[in-house]
C-alpha cells in the first residue's frame, strides 16, 4: 500500500445506510469532492439492509435464513429455495441502483457467480455429510461465514461499480477468501489485499466480511465488520476511523424524547462506548474498539446524511472536565432471572454453574446483582433460550427456587459520574415523574447508573432521567442543583 503519511481515514457504512445508496453517493462517497479529496479514504462496507438476514437469520424475530434452514436436519431443499430467493433479491437490488444496462448485467453476472458457488458447494458438503465418517456438525461454522460474506461481496462490487461510473477510481478489494489457496490471519489478510493500493489514487471498497484464520464468526458473530474496520484501522496506520450510521449518536431517542431536547455528543470515550454496546446501541463493538484504544485511534461516529456535522469523537485518552451524564438509553425487554438457594450462604460453586448455562445457551448478560443467598442476572434472550436455562439449573439445584419476571433496564452514561448528586437527581427526577423504580445500580466504577422499571414505563423513565440528569444539569450551576439534598 502507497501512502506518503497517515492522512488517510478508514470508514464503514452499515446495511441501513447502504441501502440509500443515491443518497450515499451524494453525502459520504462523493459529494462535492474532486480530484485529490476523493481519495486517501478506504472504505468498508456491509451487506445491504436485510441481506443478511436472509442468508443466515432475522436478527431480531429469529426467523430462518438460508443458514438457519440448512444446518436443519428438518429443511431437506427449503435452504435452497431460500437461497435462490437471496440471489432474486440481489437483482432487484441491482434494477434499482443501475441505470446502465451494461453495469446492472456485470453486476448480475458477479452475484450470480458467488450464489451458485456456494449452492454446489452447500450440495457437496450435505452429500459428504451423508456418511457416518463426516459430521456436518464440524462445518456450520465455515458455512455460516461463507454465507454471510456473500451478502458484503455484493455490495462492495456494486459500490465499486457505481463510483468508476462516477469517474471515481474506485477498486473492490475482497477479504472474502472466495476461492483463496491459502489461510492467513486477519492482519496479513489486510496486507496483502492493499499491498498494490496506492490511497493517493485509488478509492477501495472492502468488504465487511473478512476470511481468516481467527475466524471472525465465531467470536463476534454478525459484529465482524467493525473488527475488519478496527484492523484495517490499525494494519494501515490511518489517522482515524469513521462509523457512518443513519443517526447521531446523542443523548437520547429523540422519538422518546423531544427532539429539541436531545443533543449530539460532540466527543466520548471508550469506556462510555463500551457502556452503550452493553445496552445494544454499540457505536462500535467492545472487542473491535480494543485494537483503536491501544493504538490511540480515534474513532468519529457520523450521520451518513448530514456530511458536514463533525459526529462525535471516541479517544481513548478523553477525561470528562467534570462529573455528568452523557447519555441514557437502555433495553425494554429484559429478564431479571433470580435463582434463590438457602443453601448458598459460604458455598461457591453456584454462580460457575449458573454462568456456564446461560454461555451454553448464548443467552446475553446484561447485568447481575448478589447476596448471601441470591443471585439475580438481568438477561437478554429469547424466552426458550432462558427456559433452558431455568431447566438445567433446576435439575442441578433441585431445592433452588427460580423467578423470571420481565423488566426493562435504563442506563444514565457518562465519563465520569462520581459526584453523589448524579445518584441524588437520577432518584428526584423519578420521583418528579411519578416512577418508582424496582432497583437500582450505582457500581464504584462511575461510568453509569442503572435503573429497573416495570416494562409499561420505559420511555417515561428515559425522558425522566433525561430531564433530570441532562438537560437540568446543563442549564442549571450545579451548586444549585437540590442543594438541600
Amino acid at each position: 500500500m502507497t501512502t506518503e503519511s497517515p492522512r488517510h481515514t478508514v470508514e464503514k457504512i452499515g446495511g441501513t445506510s447502504m441501502s440509500r445508496t443515491e443518497e450515499l453517493l451524494n453525502t459520504v462517497l462523493i459529494g462535492d469532492r474532486k480530484g485529490a479529496d476523493l481519495y486517501q479514504r478506504i472504505f468498508v462496507v456491509s451487506a445491504y439492509a436485510g441481506m443478511t438476514d436472509e442468508l443466515l437469520e432475522h436478527k431480531k424475530s429469529g426467523k430462518p435464513g438460508v443458514y438457519a434452514l440448512f444446518a436443519s436436519a428438518e429443511s431437506g431443499w427449503g435452504w435452497g429455495d431460500a437461497l435462490s430467493a437471496v440471489a432474486d433479491k440481489m437483482f432487484a437490488h441491482n434494477e434499482r441502483i443501475f441505470s446502465d444496462e451494461g453495469a446492472r448485467q456485470s453486476a448480475n453476472r458477479f452475484a450470480r457467480e458467488r450464489v451458485e458457488g456456494v449452492r454446489s458447494c452447500l450440495i457437496d458438503l450435505q452429500r459428504l455429510c451423508s456418511f457416518g465418517h463426516f459430521q456436518l456438525q464440524q462445518h456450520l461454522l465455515t458455512v455460516r461465514e461463507m454465507l454471510a460474506s456473500l451478502g458484503e461481496a455484493h455490495s462492495a462490487f456494486n459500490t465499486a461499480l457505481l463510483l468508476n461510473l462516477h469517474g471515481v477510481r474506485a477498486r473492490m478489494i475482497d477479504l472474502t477468501g472466495w476461492r483463496d489457496e491459502g489461510q492467513y490471519t486477519l492482519d496479513e489478510a489486510i496486507e496483502r489485499a492493499l499491498a498494490d493500493v496506492d490511497l493517493a489514487t485509488e478509492l477501495p471498497i472492502v468488504t465487511g466480511y473478512a476470511q481468516c484464520s481467527e475466524a471472525l464468526m465465531g467470536t463476534y458473530d454478525r459484529g465482524y465488520s467493525e473488527v475488519t474496520l478496527s484492523r484495517l484501522t490499525v494494519v494501515t496506520k490511518a489517522r482515524e476511523a469513521i462509523i457512518h450510521k443513519e443517526f447521531h449518536l446523542s443523548s437520547a431517542d429523540p422519538r422518546l424524547v423531544s427532539p429539541d431536547a436531545v443533543r449530539v455528543i460532540g466527543e466520548t470515550n471508550y469506556d462510555v462506548a463500551d457502556q452503550l454496546s452493553n445496552m445494544g446501541m454499540e457505536a462500535i463493538h467492545p472487542r473491535a474498539a480494543k485494537g483503536l484504544r491501544r493504538a490511540g485511534i480515534p474513532l468519529r461516529v457520523k450521520n451518513a446524511f448530514e456530511p458536514e456535522h463533525p459526529g462525535t469523537v471516541i479517544r481513548s485518552d478523553l477525561d470528562a472536565q467534570s462529573p455528568q451524564v452523557e447519555i441514557v438509553t437502555g433495553l425494554k425487554n429484559v429478564y431479571a432471572f433470580e435463582f434463590y438457594d438457602q443453601d448458598m450462604v459460604g458455598v461457591k460453586g453456584y454462580d460457575a454453574e449458573i454462568l456456564e448455562a446461560l454461555k451454553r445457551h448464548k443467552v446475553w448478560i446484561i447485568a447481575k446483582t448478589s447476596n448471601a443467598n441470591t443471585i439475580t442476572h438481568y438477561l437478554k434472550g429469547s424466552m426458550k433460550a432462558i427456559k433452558r436455562v431455568e431447566t438445567d439449573l433446576s435439575n442441578a439445584f433441585p431445592t433452588a427456587e427460580i423467578a423470571l419476571r420481565k423488566i426493562a433496564l435504563v442506563s444514565a452514561i457518562g465519563r465520569d459520574l462520581r459526584s453523589p448528586k448524579v445518584l441524588t437527581q437520577a432518584i428526584r427526577a423519578l420521583s418528579d415523574a411519578g416512577i418508582e423504580p424496582l432497583g437500582v445500580h450505582d457500581l464504584l466504577r462511575k461510568v453509569d447508573l442503572q435503573v429497573i422499571v416495570e416494562p409499561d414505563q420505559f420511555e417515561a423513565t428515559i425522558a425522566a432521567l433525561h430531564k433530570g440528569l441532562i438537560e437540568d444539569w446543563a442549564a442549571a450551576p450545579q451548586h444549585k442543583l437540590h442543594a438541600a439534598a
